[in-house]
């Protein structure tokens, strides 16, 4: 279970809870109003794990002295174990971590044992050494940390004595039951559809759940990608037997966008706009009451939202912080708790066809933050040729499996380049291209170089306005895996 930093420990003994786990987070133990567990808890006497920032506050309230490190850590980081120890069981001599940190322990008193260090961080894994007090200043809940699952399986089942009996198979269950109680029988549930896996699960899930009450609306907002809106038609004509309704509201949303350049209103924007949508064509669906979305846990955190209300607010995503206070539907989002993968998980369990699953994500508010600037049609199209022949591209090659997320980028940035003999004075194109499992950090795909020399030959010579293409080779932390 999750529970918010003030948690007692009255409240945790009545839950016979096994062990603790103190997590990351944006801040620093060093602030003043930083987030803190009360002390109390250390006296539980069950196993603690703290995680960067958690293992920060742990050794802090146990003696440890917490200074801004000389050198940050962001992304991949080369570790080495130091000691024999039960947390570290199975984990290599020398291994790779993934970092995302700015402060680190200085000096860990008497009372911790160093267990694994990194170059510029001497205590990169740690342990008290009379309490069961672990901590460890990397990240082994990312899969770019490759024995981040040994050292959990070690911490929950070894050192904690927990059991694995929870699968995928029971949160769906679960997630049946919660839907059936929740709507009236009389009642329809309205799915904000987009073609991805996110919103395609929580449609397959919502129609298990409760059948033919279920109206999918799917919302041509006009910042899609090429052939986007005959694609979702024939997808889910040919896989589900659902009310699907297709809105055409691409004027809307880009006379609402004219003129804005900021992320953020972008979102916010959107937002609105999708509402607004989803109420007009709610009108002619009877006892509409709710509203279902694909919303997943990386979007509530890049949000800012989390159960402490202390996270940091990265971007808004237009199903969350995007969306206006009075929404006039209750929501509906199954999959709120879960990482993309445990979504892929979900959807194959529901049968979903591969094509669905395994489909690159694309953002919510569409094209519109990845043309970076002011939205017009003439820029979204520009964007929308160069997007479609990387695709093209990166299918041929055989790396769309490879590769997590693979689009483009239009940046408000002309650059001086000669064709023909002549100058020109164009756009720049940046391919953007990760690899990740959970979507919370990414590193950036390494695509052979003959693959993105045809890439960048052909936009350059097939899509009018471009003449430069780049290539984003930046990690995620410290970038997001989109540029807006």
């Amino acid at each position: 279970m999750l529970a918010r930093p003030d948690v007692t420990a009255a409240e945790l003994a009545g839950l016979n809870v096994k062990g603790l786990i103190f997590t990351g987070g944006p801040s620093s133990v060093c602030e003043p109003g930083a987030p803190r567990c009360r002390a109390e808890l250390l006296e539980l006497g069950v196993p603690i794990l703290g995680i960067c920032y958690g293992m920060q506050l742990a050794c802090q309230m146990l003696g440890a002295d917490i200074k801004p490190a000389a050198s940050r850590e962001f992304g991949r980081a080369s570790l080495k174990v130091l000691a024999d120890d039960p947390l570290l069981r199975g984990v290599p001599g020398e291994t790779t971590v993934w970092m995302s940190h700015g402060d680190q322990v200085h000096a860990l008193g008497e009372d911790f044992l160093p267990l694994a260090a990194t170059p510029t961080c001497p205590a990169a894994a740690v342990r008290h050494k009379t309490r069961p007090v672990y901590g460890v200043q990397f990240h082994p809940e990312v899969a770019h940390t490759p024995h981040g699952n040994e050292i959990f399986v070690n911490f929950l089942y070894d050192i904690c004595r927990c059991g694995g009996l929870w699968k995928i198979s029971s949160f769906i269950d679960s997630c049946v039951a919660d839907v059936r109680r929740s709507v009236g029988s009389d009642e329809r549930v309205i799915c904000g559809l987009s073609g991805g896996v996110d919103s395609s699960v929580v449609a397959a899930m919502l129609d298990r759940a409760i059948g033919e009450r279920l109206a999918c609306i799917f919302v041509d907002n006009g910042l899609l990608r090429t052939n986007e809106v005959e694609l979702v038609r024939s997808t889910f004509a040919e896989h589900f037997r659902i009310d699907l309704t297709v809105v055409p509201a691409a004027e809307k949303f880009l006379n609402a966008l004219a003129g804005v350049t900021d992320p953020q209103t972008k979102r916010r924007i959107i937002g609105s706009e999708f509402v607004a949508a989803f109420k007009s064509a709610a009108k002619s669906i009877p006892n509409a009451r709710w509203l279902a979305q694909g919303t997943l846990y990386p979007d509530v955190i890049e949000s800012g939202e989390s159960l402490a209300g202390q996270a940091a607010n990265i971007k808004l995503h237009h199903n969350v912080g995007g969306l206006p206070a009075e929404l006039g539907f209750d929501l509906i989002e199954p999959l709120r708790n879960l990482f993309k993968d445990e979504v892929r998980r979900v959807g194959e369990l529901l049968g979903l066809p591969e094509q669905i699953i395994w489909r690159h994500p694309f953002p919510g508010p569409g094209l519109a933050v990845r043309c970076v600037g002011e939205v017009t049609p003439h820029r979204l199209e520009v964007l929308r040729k160069a997007d479609n022949v990387l695709l093209e591209e990166i299918v041929a090659a055989g790396l769309y499996r490879k590769t997590a997320q693979t689009f483009a980028v239009l940046l408000p940035v002309r650059t001086v380049g000669v064709m023909g003999d002549a100058r020109t004075y164009e756009n720049v194109v940046v391919i953007r291209s990760v690899d990740t499992a959970d979507f919370m950090t990414a590193d950036w795909s390494r695509i052979p170089y003959d693959v993105l020399a045809t890439i960048s030959n052909r936009i350059i010579n097939e899509v009018r306005g471009v003449n430069r293409v780049v290539y984003d080779i930046s990690s995620k932390p410290p970038a997001t895996i989109e540029w807006e």
